[in-house]
């Protein structure tokens, strides 16, 4: 291996030119740890005349995929374009030439992860995707190999960072969400259309790739509850903070009746757990092992470095395995148990507390009206506040016991007819208070 081993990019916009640029900074250290270099042979893009950094040789690029998978001389291919199509039929494409891979797309791995990871290790190489999800920080292997000796029963994170920027600068300076959504777009933080982050899609694409992993089951996108933080008031939040909580939009799985519960939705979580204070584009995966006990990841999410850190551990791990012939992936295991039968369980069998804003007037026998209502689905309320007085419509905030979702929402159903409700302002559910 002392003349190296050659590699090839699949894109080289944000994560592939930073892929690049650590590849050219810290070239002697990687050499140095490894023991040979590593050679970019080819990077393919769409656009060849587009400008680009000096770093990134005009002389590699390729638009012909067949120019990299018919070279024998590449090992393994970065696949850093993101989405399904063409992304998904590449890395078949290139697993079946014999090529490792190495992605940091969370939407081909949550939609076909078990299907390229069963086609890797039939074919045997590699698939390796630790910048798929939360950037920089290390959260898939300590999963699948750190942690596998442990029962997962908790695994709660904030793992987009656009909307827990968007929610930081609401809850700390009082402002709306649409404010705040177009200043994160003109600094860069959010997307020209936010839909996918702001409705909570990217979380849960990262979800099912962590949920899989930590609970060894196969967890499809489809099947996990997503809510988003459009309906997220400023209001909101300044009660939350009063009850002794921030708002967060978080990705859950957790272990509850023999099931797996795997959900994205904002939610109420104490000022004095670790995940409260993640401010910013910042993310943190907090976990729970029956023999580790508490652990938190913490780091930034996204951007060109951070995820290019975390893909280049890929590919130089990969490197590795090649040269020394080790085994080529340590999920392949339990891939091979996954039958794709979705074992998550419904939102409405969900049981934990709510944090509910209701709009009403005010006049006598309001409360006992809706108190009655929560009562005839045996919903018990642990607290309850009143806001507003002197003008209409009054806004009521109540805190319940830990409960079931479906108890809850016939509730709100019954509460709705009640002609003194103007409007249920928001449900948002409480988590976090058992770490």
């Amino acid at each position: 291996m002392d003349s190296g081993i050659s590699i090839a990019l699949l894109g080289c916009g944000v994560v592939g030119s930073g892929v690049m640029k650590i590849l050219k900074d810290n070239q002697n250290l990687i050499e140095g740890k490894l023991g040979f270099p590593l050679h970019v042979k080819r990077i393919m893009v769409r656009n060849l005349s587009k400008a680009r950094p000096n770093y990134i040789p005009a002389d590699i690029l390729t638009d012909d995929l067949s120019t990299i998978e018919d070279d024998d001389d590449i090992k393994i291919v970065c696949e850093l374009m993101g989405g399904v199509s063409p992304a998904r039929d590449y890395i078949l494409r290139l697993i079946r030439a014999g090529k490792h891979i190495v992605t940091a797309n969370k939407e081909v791995l949550a939609k076909h992860g078990p299907e390229l990871l069963r086609e890797a290790a039939g074919n045997g190489v590699s698939l390796r995707f630790e910048g798929s999800v939360a950037g920089g920080i290390p959260i898939i292997k300590p999963l699948a190999e750190c942690l596998a000796a442990n029962r997962i029963t908790q695994l709660m994170g904030i793992i987009n960072g656009t909307t827990n920027y968007i929610l930081t600068k609401m809850s700390s300076e009082g402002r709306e969400f649409a404010e705040v959504l177009s200043e994160a777009q003109e600094m860069g933080y959010a997307e020209r259309d936010p839909s996918a982050d702001v409705d909570g899609q990217d979380a849960a694409y990262k979800l099912a790739i962590l949920t899989s992993i930590a609970f060894g089951i196969e967890a499809r996108p489809e099947d996990i509850y997503t809510e988003g933080i459009r309906g997220i008031t400023s209001l909101d939040l300044s009660y939350a903070r009063e009850l002794g909580f921030a708002v967060k939009l978080l990705a859950i799985a957790k272990e509850y009746e023999g099931k797996v519960q795997a959900r994205v939705h904002p939610a109420l979580i104490p000022l004095n757990h670790p995940l409260a204070s993640v401010a910013g584009v910042y993310n943190a995966v907090f976990v729970q092992g029956n023999a580790v006990g508490q652990l938190m990841f913490y780091g930034r999410g996204a951007g060109s470095l951070p995820t290019a850190s975390a893909v280049m551990a890929d590919l130089m791990e990969a490197a590795d395995s090649i040269a020394r012939a080790r085994p080529v992936s340590a999920l392949a295991p339990m891939v091979k148990r996954w039958n794709g039968t979705s074992c998550l369980s419904r939102i409405d069998e969900v049981v934990t507390r709510y944090y509910i804003h209701l709009l009403v007037i005010d006049r006598p026998g309001v409360l006992a009206a809706i108190a009655r209502s929560f009562g005839n689905a045996e919903v018990s309320l642990e607290s309850v506040i009143q806001k507003g007085r002197g003008k209409e419509p009054v806004g009521l905030v109540f805190v319940t016991h830990r409960v079931r979702e479906r108890n809850v929402q016939q509730a709100l159903e019954e509460i709705r007819q009640l002609p003194v409700v103007v409007k249920v302002a928001n449900v948002i559910r409480v988590e976090g208070e058992e770490a």
